[in-house]
């Protein structure tokens, strides 16, 4: 499903909605969001998007998020939103405050921009969240992921599909050029902005499409490498389909954020995938010595997890978090997220609205002071409520009031009244298995 790159001006439409059918299915009338920086790509990525959408009677709303870095970035922001707003694309403008200038500033602007727009799309409602990537942007990550030395996953790329707790990421224009993009804003009448950073080769990405020496993104090079992504991408996508076929038969995931898992050798990125859930880690864990486990599964610390025997629960592992490894307690706000894993969810949902009239237990109006970490040593005491060996007891998650125990909500401790109006939802960033690996 590629675009022909160079030659006269493409209307991307075809292109745009054969992407747009592989990343499907989408609802009636369906709600996109898009993030544009008001560049090139993205505000291609926008009014292809916009015609789509009007095209299938829904809507699409354009975020722009002003990192506020460069002294000009909140102009740029106001005038994408104008010419959206010209175009009929409704936008809205959203600011990004605590990032200073320091160590891999890219990477952490990038990470804060992406948890913005996803914020964007819960509060909205909106399921589908499309970003601008495109083959340069390809090309650049697998030249990037080649000299950090990453396994065969890794040199796949980006996906053009990915799940994100709420939120689906798609990148519809991962197998456009970036002159094809250009060609085609150009061709519309659509006008740009051109971020001076981009000609700042602090960051590696900068460096290397310098080295490429291909703006258009259509030279052989860079072909070569999006074709070499989408190959690795087939690969891991076949992986993917293993891996989730294998944790349906051999793992249980409980509520309480500990895995049971079936006795004998496993393959190895199951193994990993198991460890990334338990961690809420963002990505999984590639070394040799998850290879060695997988094969041999033995009592084990690895990358902030636990594999050890659990004789009253099954006859072969239990997976759980690593004690030592876990965050420290966070204010019990709904909503809040404590140790990446466990979202605290009260009576009303996220939080929002007052608890029904009568609701017994730990009612939002209730929880001022309140924090959730974990069970930790307290834990001696509930072994009754519980089959699960004390290493992984003490790291289930709990609500104190100072250094007061309120409640451990899977032992149902207090009691069930008191637990009736929270939930502690088990929810890792990345599912264990998700939709497969999708290649751009």
């Amino acid at each position: 499903g590629g675009l022909p790159v160079g030659g006269t001006p493409p209307d991307l439409t075809a292109a745009f909605e054969a992407a747009m059918a592989r990343l499907g299915p989408f609802e009636p009338e369906p709600r996109l969001a898009a993030g544009v920086s008001g560049g090139a790509d993205s505000m291609a990525l926008a009014v292809l998007a916009d015609g789509w959408v009007r095209r299938r009677g829904g809507s699409l709303l354009a975020v722009i998020v002003d990192h506020g870095l460069r002294a000009g970035s909140a102009a740029e922001a106001a005038v994408t939103r104008e010419r959206l707003s010209g175009l009929g694309i409704a936008a809205q403008i959203r600011r990004l405050d605590g990032l200073t200038r320091g160590s891999a500033l890219a990477e952490r602007a990038r990470m804060a921009r992406l948890e913005m727009l996803a914020s964007v799309c819960r509060d909205a409602g909106i399921l589908h969240l499309l970003l601008g990537h495109h083959a340069g942007d390809q090309a650049e990550t697998v030249m990037m992921r080649v000299l950090r030395g990453s396994g065969p996953h890794g040199l796949a790329g980006m996906a053009a599909l990915r799940e994100a707790g709420q939120v689906r990421l798609l990148r519809p224009l991962l197998e456009m050029s970036p002159g094809a993009l250009r060609a085609f804003l150009s061709a519309a009448g659509v006008d740009w902005v051109e971020d001076p950073s981009n000609k700042d080769l602090a960051a590696l990405r900068r460096r290397l499409r310098a080295l490429r020496a291909d703006l258009a993104g259509e030279a052989d090079g860079t072909v070569a490498l999006c074709a070499a992504a989408r190959s690795a991408g087939l690969r891991r996508a076949a992986d993917d389909l293993a891996v989730g076929e294998v944790l349906a038969e051999r793992a249980a995931f409980r509520a309480d954020g500990v895995v049971l898992l079936s006795p004998g050798p496993v393959r190895q990125d199951a193994l990993a995938a198991i460890i990334q859930a338990v961690t809420g880690a963002p990505y999984p864990v590639e070394s040799a010595a998850v290879a060695v486990l997988a094969a041999h599964p033995r009592p084990a610390t690895l990358a902030g997890a636990r594999l050890m025997r659990a004789a009253r629960m099954t006859d072969g592992w239990l997976v759980a978090r690593e004690a030592a490894a876990m965050a420290g307690p966070v204010p019990a706000e709904p909503g809040a997220v404590w140790d990446r894993r466990f979202c605290l969810v009260t009576a009303g949902g996220t939080g929002a609205g007052p608890p029904s009239p009568g609701e017994p237990g730990l009612a939002p109006q209730k929880m001022d002071g309140l924090t959730i970490g974990a069970l930790g040593p307290d834990a001696a005491r509930l072994r009754r409520l519980s089959a699960l060996p004390a290493a992984a007891l003490r790291t289930l998650p709990a609500l104190r009031r100072g250094n007061t125990l309120a409640a451990v909500p899977h032992l149902l401790y207090p009691d069930a009244a008191a637990c009736a109006a929270v939930r502690l939802v088990f929810a890792p960033p990345r599912p264990a298995a998700g939709a497969p690996f999708q290649p751009g």
